[in-house]
């Protein structure tokens, strides 16, 4: 499935619940800054290479990290740009980049 598809999806989905006045950039982007701390939520209090506790902890991450790409996905739609080529160009930018890295 390529991002047209997807896009296709999520617009239909909006659409039948007549979402759309509900989509506006900060209403969006407040949106994925709560789905993307449910994420976090999921390390809270473990160690730093904790993973998921077990299978159904894993399917819960995971259904958090798709509601952050929904959200993303909505506000490049709203935006009118592909993620994919975003992405892309902030690779670009990145591959020019330092960081200072601890040895």
């Amino acid at each position: 499935m390529d991002y047209q598809d997807v896009e296709k999806v999520l617009r239909a989905f909006r659409d039948d619940r007549g979402w759309q006045k509900y989509h506006t950039l900060p209403a969006l982007s407040r949106a994925l800054s709560i789905e993307a701390a449910e994420v976090s939520e999921h390390f809270l209090w473990r160690d730093a290479e904790d993973g998921a506790k077990d299978a159904a902890d894993l399917q819960a991450l995971k259904m958090e990290i798709a509601d952050v790409l929904a959200y993303a996905y909505f506000m490049c739609m709203k935006l009118d740009v592909d993620p994919n080529a975003l992405v892309m160009e902030k690779m670009a930018i990145n591959q020019h980049r330092h960081w200072d890295q601890e040895d």
